[in-house]
């Protein structure tokens, strides 16, 4: 953006970038992946195919699986939103990278990214 039109030119980190315009298109599909490779609970669903699925489907399979290891999953609106997901264990909100580490523990199934983003 430009200041001519009344914007600062800004920088933003990847982690920024990941929440504008479908960043929790890749949260979910990231949180299908690792629970399909973790416990099987859930089917593996890229970006795309959760753009284009209609209905809250995906989603509450995404939250049951998180439910088979004692996690609440709460998805912030519609599909396509850029809220980020958000997990809790007993009543307190934690990070995703917390909630996979939770799960791992849980099912003593100890897992690095590679191993399940594929």
């Amino acid at each position: 953006m430009t200041e001519e039109k009344g914007f600062k030119d800004c920088v933003m980190s990847e982690e920024e970038l990941d929440n504008v315009a479908g960043g929790t298109y890749r949260e979910i599909a990231d949180d299908s992946r690792f629970l399909n490779s973790l416990n099987g609970s859930t089917d593996r669903y890229g970006e795309r195919r959760i753009e284009f699925t209609p209905g809250k489907s995906i989603e509450e399979e995404v939250r049951r699986g998180w439910k088979t290891v004692g996690i609440d999953f709460k998805y912030p609106g519609s599909l396509g939103c850029v809220e980020p997901c958000e997990y809790f264990l007993d009543g307190k909100q934690i990070t995703q990278d917390q909630a996979r580490q939770h799960a791992m523990k849980v099912t003593g199934r100890h897992m690095t990214e590679k191993d399940w983003k594929w």
